[in-house]
């Protein structure tokens, strides 16, 4: 083998050199994916704001996104149309209860840099960067009024509601182009993407009238569950609860369901409906009901079906990660309850002001629920039943859901 010589020697030390200086130049430049922290998104629906909170422990207050930083140029847009006006009027004295509806629902993409936003009193869906705190896309939605939206498992695409024009528009949730829409009944409000690539619409019907006696139900549309392919959006079946509920004896019971909630094997839908303390079990593979939970009731609340919020006597409803406890807000009846899945045996009721809302902590301890009636978010222990911390949060709250955000946000520098 021949001597090395000392020139060689320099020019391989020099090569190598040059090779780990440009690597680490290179991966300097290239840092990667930021780190990711998970929390807690609260839309403050009257305020027009969402409070960013902890998902565990004291569930602490990180910052505060302001998701209408277009409303003058909004605003000047509906006093310029007088049909538009006419529906912003009509969303803000009947289901908005005399406010306007500013925030509905809201996700993170899965980058954790963006905000998507339904705003139902602007009919249309934002992203917003979290960073600044601007603007990324606007997408107007059928008709004038935007609702609940769901994200799909992989996270590149949301669903969302336009419940004046029994619509579903799926966008991509990083540029808010349609990628499709699906028909649905009457005024369509939650949506689930299933695992077995599905989209399961849940229409609510009429809710704003005092057409509210089980005789006049009929008055209240087209109710149903629609279930589409979350692909070709091409509808796979159609749930009508009405002869499910028919079936049982519960001839006077609405059949508009509200939330709802899987089971982890997706095989049982739990679920409410309009004007019911409680909820039932649906069997999906059977097609049918297979228990009803009935909760107690607040007697200060009474019966007067009139009395309730957009038709809700319970709203909110989900499910520990192991499926073995529900949690139920019990809106119009002003408490929240944990109660056991094998048994139905409600737990506490742990006192709450129209709570409107329930999700999971980060960790699946705790059930968050919001308390619109009292600007705040509880935490309950679903080991206990028991409340563990409450949170001031905006006016208001509605939606509340897991989100990933970067590790040191605080709020946009806009704010």
């Amino acid at each position: 083998m021949p001597a090395i010589r000392p020139r060689h020697l320099c020019s391989v030390a020099a090569a190598l050199a040059l090779t780990l200086t440009t690597a680490a130049t290179t991966a300097s430049a290239d840092p990667g994916p930021a780190a990711l922290r998970e929390v807690l998104f609260v839309g403050n629906n009257w305020d027009g704001t969402a409070d960013v909170l902890k998902s565990t422990g004291d569930f602490a207050k990180i910052g505060r996104i302001n998701v209408v930083p277009d409303k003058a140029q909004r605003m000047a847009e509906i006093n310029a149309d007088p049909i538009r006006w006419i529906y912003f009027m009509a969303i803000r004295n009947s289901v908005g209860e005399g406010h306007d509806q500013f925030v509905d629902d809201m996700y993170a993409t899965p980058d954790g840099r963006s905000m998507v936003v339904s705003r139902p009193s602007f009919a249309d869906v934002v992203s917003l960067d979290l960073a600044s705190g601007n603007i990324n896309w606007r997408f107007p939605v059928s008709g004038y009024r935007a609702d609940h939206m769901a994200v799909s498992p992989d996270g590149t695409r949301v669903a969302v509601s336009a419940s004046t024009s029994n619509t579903v528009h799926v966008l991509n949730i990083d540029t808010g182009a349609q990628v499709g829409s699906f028909a649905t009944g009457d005024k369509p409000h939650e949506n689930v993407f299933t695992r077995d690539g599905r989209i399961w619409n849940m229409s609510i019907g009429e809710v704003n009238t005092d057409l509210d006696a089980p005789w006049l139900d009929w008055t209240k549309g087209d109710r149903r569950i629609t279930v589409v392919d979350a692909r070709t959006f091409q509808q796979v079946k159609v749930v009508d609860m009405r002869s499910r509920l028919d079936a049982i004896g519960l001839k006077d019971y609405s059949d508009a369901v509200r939330p709802a909630a899987f089971s982890p094997d997706e095989s049982k839908l739990y679920f409410q409906v309009s004007f019911f303390n409680g909820f039932f079990e649906y069997d999906v593979a059977t097609d049918r009901i297979t228990r009803t939970k009935t909760l107690p009731k607040t007697p200060a609340t009474g019966d007067d079906r009139t009395t309730f919020v957009n038709d809700s006597r319970h709203h909110g409803i989900s499910m520990k990660p192991d499926g073995s406890k529900l949690c139920v807000a019990g809106t119009m009846d002003d408490y929240a309850t944990v109660v056991d899945r094998a048994t139905l045996r409600e737990g506490p009721l742990v006192p709450a002001a129209k709570p409107y809302w329930a999700t999971v902590s980060g960790d699946g301890r705790s059930c968050v629920v919001s308390e619109s009636g009292a600007d705040q978010v509880t935490a309950i222990d679903f080991a206990t039943g028991q409340k563990t911390v409450s949170v001031p949060v905006g006016d208001h709250p509605q939606r509340v859901r897991l989100a990933r955000v970067p590790a040191d946000w605080t709020g946009p520098s806009s704010s």
